[in-house]
């Protein structure tokens, strides 16, 4: 490792931050702009799924190789890249003239995102190395939490305030300062993170496939309720089995003609992992298709104010930050169960909630929401932490790897899923009146399949592993045999 000052790992610390910001902040961005968007562009209901769905299903495909570029040219390198990619399509984003514009450059937000987000801890193990990388995630992970509950709130009093009638467009040109100082401070600052595993090629051919097959799974949940579910839909999902299919397939063959696979199949020898990629779907889909729907029902529904939205969300926030706190010391003790715990909360939370609505129908207020909110982001947050070392409690060393990288893919997969399916489910049940009882009815009707969604993760718990996977700390794990770090902690 390089000899590296104090104050210049620090500032390095910064930069590698500013980045991950932008992720998060891009992540969310559309649960409290999205009225704006719908009402300036003049799209449908259909265009703002996309805006949202887009970003994460690019996410998900470009995270399958976004950690190998790393290996093979160097992390800093391709950090820096990901970043002036992601400031550009930012740019794109604030420039939108039509929805379809916003949504290509979202798409290209999310491929380049998906370069930038993996290099982020391995440079964080650079800099510090294993003596010292406990103070920098004592940093690191507080200011990740920090950073979701004002993250919104700051998207929603920069739609408000209309900085020189920019209105949305200032929440995606924020991008532009924070990449700006992550590329300034980047480019002083951090070390080349040249893995030194041997240079493979990438597995294009696979990257292309799988991005293939998860089109054709979410395309057709998109556009299906707009097109009144017409036969290419369902021929289009029939599809995505198919290539899905193929793309195993041709994973194998790779595999055993010697050559570098994009994922590692045997882990899905074991049961406890493929039943933790059938949690991970199930769980992030609930989670953020629900974030959205009660983003649209606060705004559409009740007619407040995207700041407004923003600060009733928080308490969800809030619950999240304590929840994920409590869970990172006591995951060790509790192993699965604390997951059980998370999922007991949320989905009391989620009853609360459908009680409120029953109660209070368009009536209802904010301090209404705060607490039934609050309990479900509190168990939300217990699961977050623990979540995947408690999926690859069975892995063995040397998949742990490849079992993260898909995991990671998994989880942006299961976000579009969930924008994609609850998405329609709420516009359905909306109608096409734009009244406030058919959002009121939405709400009910997505919290419903929700509490049915998260009691579904619940039973799928049981087949997890009891334990903690017993390995040292991801950021200080060696590389695997493919070169990627052990693993990465998953954000949303």
């Amino acid at each position: 490792m390089e000899n590296i000052s104090n104050g210049r790992r620090w500032l390095g610390l910064m930069a590698i931050l500013a980045a991950t910001l932008m992720n998060l902040l891009d992540s969310t961005v559309v649960n409290v702009a999205a009225p704006s968007i719908l009402a300036d562009l003049h799209g449908t209901y259909g265009d703002l799924q996309w805006i949202a769905a887009g970003y994460t299903l690019a996410l998900a495909v470009g995270l399958l190789v976004g950690g190998r570029l790393g290996d093979m040219f160097g992390r800093r390198r391709v950090l820096l890249v990901g970043v002036v990619g992601f400031v550009a399509a930012s740019a794109l984003c604030a420039a939108a003239w039509s929805p379809e514009s916003l949504i290509g450059a979202r798409v290209v937000q999310g491929l380049f995102g998906a370069v930038m987000i993996p290099q982020g801890f391995g440079l964080i193990r650079d800099l510090f190395g294993a003596a010292d990388i406990g103070k920098a995630f004592g940093v690191f992970g507080p200011a990740i939490g920090l950073s979701t509950i004002l993250g919104p709130v700051v998207s929603g009093v920069l739609v408000d305030a209309d900085v020189f009638g920019t209105g949305w467009r200032m929440v995606f040109a924020i991008n532009l300062p924070l990449g700006l100082f992550a590329l300034i401070a980047g480019l002083r600052t951090l070390p080349a993170g040249i893995s030194p595993a041997r240079v493979r090629r990438l597995d294009t051919l696979g990257a292309l496939l799988a991005g293939a097959g998860m089109f054709l799974l979410v395309f057709p949940l998109v556009q299906g309720r707009e097109h009144g579910w017409p036969a290419w839909t369902w021929v289009m999902l029939a599809a995505s089995a198919v290539v899905l299919g193929v793309f195993t397939a041709y994973q194998r063959r790779r595999k055993a003609s010697g050559r570098t696979p994009l994922v590692e199949l045997s882990v899905f020898a074991k049961r406890s992992y493929t039943s933790g990629t059938l949690f991970v779907l199930v769980f992030f889909g609930a989670i953020v298709g629900f974030s959205l729907a009660v983003g649209l029902f606060l705004q559409l529904g009740l007619g407040y104010s995207p700041v407004r939205a923003s600060v009733t969300m928080a308490a969800w926030a809030i619950g999240a930050f304590l929840g994920s706190g409590f869970s990172a010391g006591a995951m060790a003790k509790l192993g699965r169960r604390i997951l059980h715990l998370g999922l007991a909360l949320m989905t009391v939370g989620l009853i609360l909630l459908y009680a409120m609505f029953s109660a209070h129908g368009t009536g209802i207020g904010g301090w209404s929401l705060a607490l039934p909110l609050f309990a479900y982001g509190l168990g939300m947050g217990m699961i977050f932490v623990p979540l995947f070392d408690v999926i690859m409690g069975d892995i063995a060393d040397h998949e742990v790897g490849s079992a993260s990288g898909i995991l990671e893919s998994i989880q942006q997969l299961g976000s579009s899923l969930g924008i994609a399916a609850l998405g329609t489910v709420f516009f359905t049940a909306a109608g096409v009146t734009g009244q406030a009882a058919g959002f009121l009815h939405a709400s009910q009707r997505v919290t419903v399949v929700t509490i049915g969604l998260t009691v579904l993760a619940f039973g799928l718990a049981f087949l997890l592993p009891r334990r903690i996977r017993g390995h040292q700390p991801a950021a200080l794990a060696e590389p695997t045999e493919a070169g990627t770090p052990a693993r990465e902690p998953a954000l949303v």
